[in-house]
């Protein structure tokens, strides 16, 4: 099995015990510790043929998404999609979490056994978002993209918490409690307008099956009115299990875009429900899409894969040409 490691050192997780314990398991494997896009874009140009049977992400979310696009545009890597798998060594591990991986020991020690066994591995295809270029699995502006920007300006500001204490899930609910909840209490959520770009767009009825949408035709304007998020996803998890597109991967080469118009107040009410991906959610409302259009009365934060990337007035979303094949950790320990 010809494998290459990606290990991110500025993730929270990533650190010379991983690659240490990487080479153990997998002598064979080629391995790459970075801090920059630089040095990931020079790895994956000298692999051999362009492309290893499995690329191994050893980082957070946005890893795994840097090292997608990195790859895209190899010559190698047109066709079939890429073998990725991903150990949760970032902050949410959205993806991490939606592929049932282990502990990152475990799980390097699990590849390990089936790369000596010469084991084929147990695989799942996820579509992929495309928007401003760039690949994703998850991307949206609201409460989402602001927590996380609340979350990174908590590790150096005023809080509750001690500076060691501020990453990972305490750091997050540090950002929202202290930041993001007293900000959307004292402001207005922008107005949106959602547009179909793609095909006619399903709906999801209360039994959470997909339908098509009366009025969803291409072109159609979808939903105008106040968004406190609106997020699209092709993969269910965003960070920390939450379930933010239970309907992601229900019908194959569409995206689960969601909004939610409910105040905070609201939210903090629903909360639990809200964190499974229950449904249906008062306020909450769900589209099986493959291209859309949102436009917004005034700029707002906006993230892709958990990372932040500025403030967006107008966002295009459509299904990608690509998928990818993500190693299905459960499968593997089975």
């Amino acid at each position: 099995m010809d494998i290459a490691v990606v290990i991110n050192l500025r993730s929270r997780g990533g650190s010379a015990a991983v690659a240490d314990k990487c080479q153990a398991e997998l002598p064979q494997a080629q391995i790459l510790t970075s801090r920059s896009i630089e040095e990931l874009g020079h790895f994956t140009r000298g692999l051999s043929a362009g492309r290893s049977s499995l690329m191994l992400s050893a980082g957070g979310d946005g890893t795994a998404i840097a090292l997608l696009n990195t790859m895209r545009h190899l010559p190698a890597s047109a066709g079939e999609p890429m073998n990725l798998g991903v150990l949760p060594l970032g902050t949410g591990n959205g993806w991490a979490h939606a592929t049932g991986a282990p502990p990152w020991r475990i799980a390097v020690e699990q590849l390990g056994r089936a790369a000596r066994a010469d084991a084929p591995l147990p695989l799942r295809r996820f579509d992929l978002l495309e928007v401003g270029g760039m690949l994703t699995h998850f991307a949206g502006t609201g409460w989402d993209a602001q927590i996380i920007e609340d979350f990174h300006r908590q590790k150096t500001g005023l809080g509750i918490l001690p500076r060691s204490m501020r990453e990972g899930l305490a750091g997050y609910l540090q950002g929202l409690i202290t930041r993001t909840i007293p900000r959307t209490l004292l402001g207005r959520s922008p107005v949106i307008e959602l547009t179909n770009t793609g095909d006619d767009a399903l709906g999801i009825d209360d039994a959470g099956r997909p339908y098509p949408l009366p009025g969803g035709e291409h072109g159609k304007v979808l939903y105008r009115g106040p968004a406190s998020i609106c997020a699209a996803g092709t993969s269910p998890n965003w960070g920390f299990k939450f379930r933010a597109f239970p309907f992601a991967g229900l019908v194959p080469g569409r995206f689960n875009l969601r909004i939610y118009s409910g105040s905070s107040t609201e939210a903090t009410l629903h909360a639990r429900p809200l964190w499974r991906g229950d449904h249906p959610i008062p306020k909450m409302q769900s589209w099986l899409l493959t291209g859309a259009r949102v436009t917004y009365d005034r700029p707002v934060p906006f993230q892709a894969g958990g990372d932040r990337l500025g403030f967006a007035q107008e966002i295009v979303y459509r299904i990608a040409s690509e998928q990818v094949d993500l190693v299905d950790w459960p499968r593997m320990a089975a």
